[in-house]
């Protein structure tokens, strides 16, 4: 009998090996990933008090006060707004007679969250959840046919070889196997690893690299899926996108399908959890509006801030011109919703964000100022001319000038008291805006803290998103998921059919045989759109094009969310991301925009950067630290 080479044997059991692996990730479902933090016993709650504040009420601030509180921390937490939940915040608004809920637009929730799913075992609010099913991704004017993704429970890279048999497209992928291109993107998005994708893939952005990238792949799945990062492709690492799709698609064994909210995001998961926070002894302050930042010896000693929606005033904030909107009278500065004019030669500026529901009033002919919304009219002055706002435009005065910036303060600020806090540990949990705001604040020794300081004046913002949302006074047929993601158009990246969903949508249906229909950009370039009546006029012609029975509907009332306020991962961003803990001893950083040493992405990124903010603070008080769950850390073909 002859021999087997060594040689041989060895590719053998490689080859066993591999088939094997196979074999088992296509039978037996793959584990989360447990980081664990501790192998000792710790205590796991204090033996004597200890404060915290955390700044921010949105998911990472609320994820590190739940835990905090839970570990016996007084945890007060800040939010400047009248809301908690920042981007996934509810607020009441105006529909006729009747009131109803606004959001930022729909958001899903998917089986790996584990963080975030942890936290909603733990406090029983599985009932405010729904599976969605399914969910389609569609094409305009038909370029390529309907895809549907469906609850998947295999690994890569059986849920690529599902993937391609249940795909109307897969033979329009345009792989090409003797493209050794090719063979480099395959390798790379079923290699990641951190940091190494990161090191080799983060000083370009996706628009560049997408020219290695199969045509039909790129159109079907990398552009669509990309700008769901809210994100766009020309702005966007190439190493981030390895990261998102490893999370959601390579790495992930529990498939693309998701599950909504029962009722708004405010009542199914914000409540909750701010109740479980002051259930545990905390306290929540809203509309709480920081002034000042002490730091001395390297730690932060006390902050003050004012309380109340008139306390935000008294404090000086910087505005950014916007290079899209000009004329002869007024120069323009911020974005979304947070948008001023400044009259030539003076020192006043007019916020242009109506007083009514908050959208963002244009300049007519006549010098006035209408809302593109509701109707609303104010004159030069930004005084009420027409309902159905009640309140005049508010005025700010320049204080300073910087270059391309204003410092602004409102023209008639109240004299006030601010109250004073201090505490063991602070948290700064706010977008990427509000930490640059409130490292402007700190009063001390900036030398302690160069590269906390660097970190975080490097922090972007991706381009703006906006959502419209319309009552219609019918309904119609709709053969796809009732979340859709959409692709090829100007504007509208994705629709939901809200009184297919959410409890007093349907119920305003039934009632009145209308439709509640969401159209949501992901992010869109100014110079295309710079104002919220383009937006608007956009989402309306784009709605007939998606839906063309609704041609003849009549729009009962509108609604607006259009904001430039979501973290930004750009060419070259990873390297000096901040990490949970600074160069400030006591302070901790939670939020989008934190480096994170597993893969995550948007609501679970969140929640997860909160709870890696209270490990570190339970382990500087030796107390044991929350176990911490995503998917293989790691690609198939990673080293």
């Amino acid at each position: 009998m002859e021999k087997i080479s060594r040689r041989s044997l060895l590719k053998f059991s490689a080859l066993a090996s591999i088939l094997g692996i196979l074999g088992y990730s296509r039978v037996v479902k793959p584990k989360p990933t447990i980081h664990v933090w501790d192998t000792l016993e710790l205590p796991t709650r204090l033996s004597q008090p200890k404060k915290v504040v955390v700044i921010g009420g949105g998911l990472a601030g609320l994820a590190c006060g739940y835990e905090l509180s839970k570990k016996g921390f007084e945890v007060t937490l800040l939010e400047k707004s009248p809301q908690l939940g920042g981007k996934i915040a509810s607020w009441q608004i105006q529909v006729g007679e009747e009131k109803f809920t606004m959001e930022h637009g729909f958001h899903g929730f998917f089986p790996q969250y584990y963080n975030l799913w942890s936290i909603v075992r733990e406090i029983a609010i599985e009932q405010n959840f729904q599976s969605l099913n399914f969910y389609s991704l569609l094409f305009k004017d038909n370029k390529y046919r309907p895809e549907v993704f469906r609850p998947s429970h295999s690994s890569f890279p059986w849920n690529v070889v599902d993937l391609a048999i249940s795909s109307p497209n897969s033979l329009r992928w345009g792989i090409d196997l003797t493209n050794p291109a090719h063979w480099r993107v395959f390798h790379a998005i079923t290699s990641f690893k951190i940091p190494d994708t990161y090191n080799s893939l983060d000083y370009i952005s996706v628009s560049q690299w997408a020219s290695d990238i199969p045509r039909g792949l790129f159109e079907l799945y990398f552009l669509p899926f990309g700008k769901s990062t809210l994100n766009a492709p020309d702005m966007l690492s190439a190493g981030e996108l390895m990261q998102f799709f490893h999370f959601y698609f390579f790495g992930n064994p529990e498939g693309l399908a998701f599950n909504g909210t029962v009722d708004d995001m405010g009542r199914s998961l914000v409540e909750p959890i701010a109740q479980s926070i002051l259930y545990n002894g905390g306290k929540i302050i809203t509309e709480a509006h920081i002034s000042r930042i002490v730091c001395e010896n390297g730690r932060i000693t006390s902050l003050q801030f004012y309380r109340g929606g008139q306390g935000g005033g008294n404090i000086p904030f910087w505005v950014d011109l916007n290079p899209y909107l000009r004329d002869d009278y007024y120069d323009y500065y911020g974005a979304g919703d947070q948008l001023f004019a400044v009259a030539k030669n003076t020192n006043l500026a007019l916020s242009l964000t109506c007083t009514h529901q908050g959208c963002v009033v244009s300049r007519r002919g006549d010098g006035s100022f209408a809302c593109p919304c509701h109707g609303a009219v104010y004159n030069q002055k930004g005084e009420v001319q027409l309902p159905p706002a009640k309140r005049n435009l508010a005025v700010y005065r320049v204080v300073e000038r910087e270059g391309g910036r204003l410092k602004l303060v409102a023209a008639d600020t109240t004299p006030a008291m601010p109250e004073t806090l201090t505490a063991d540990y602070y948290v700064i949990a706010t977008d990427v805006m509000g930490v640059k705001h409130l490292f402007r604040l700190i009063e001390g020794d900036r030398q302690s803290y160069p590269d906390t300081l660097s970190q975080v004046e490097s922090l972007a913002l991706a381009d703006p998103f906006a959502v419209a949302r319309f009552w219609l006074d019918r309904d119609f047929y709709w053969p796809h998921s009732n979340f859709t993601s959409l692709s090829g158009y100007r504007l509208t990246d994705s629709i939901t059919l809200y009184h297919r969903i959410q409890r007093e949508y349907k119920e305003w249906a039934e009632k009145t045989g209308g439709s509640v229909v969401e159209l949501h950009a992901y992010c869109y370039k100014e110079k295309d759109f710079p104002t919220q009546e383009d937006l608007l006029n956009t989402f309306k012609q784009e709605l007939i094009e998606i839906v063309p029975e609704l041609a003849e509907a009549k729009i009962l009332h509108q609604q607006l969310v259009n904001q430039k306020n979501f973290s930004g991962y750009p060419p070259n961003s990873y390297k000096n991301r901040p990490e949970t803990e600074t160069q400030i001893v006591n302070l901790m950083f939670a939020g989008d925009w934190v480096k994170m040493p597993f893969p995550c992405g948007l609501m679970e990124r969140a929640v997860s950067s909160g709870l890696l903010a209270a490990n570190a603070i339970l382990h500087k008080e030796g107390l044991q630290r929350r176990n911490l769950l995503s998917v293989n850390p790691s690609g198939f073909f990673s080293l």
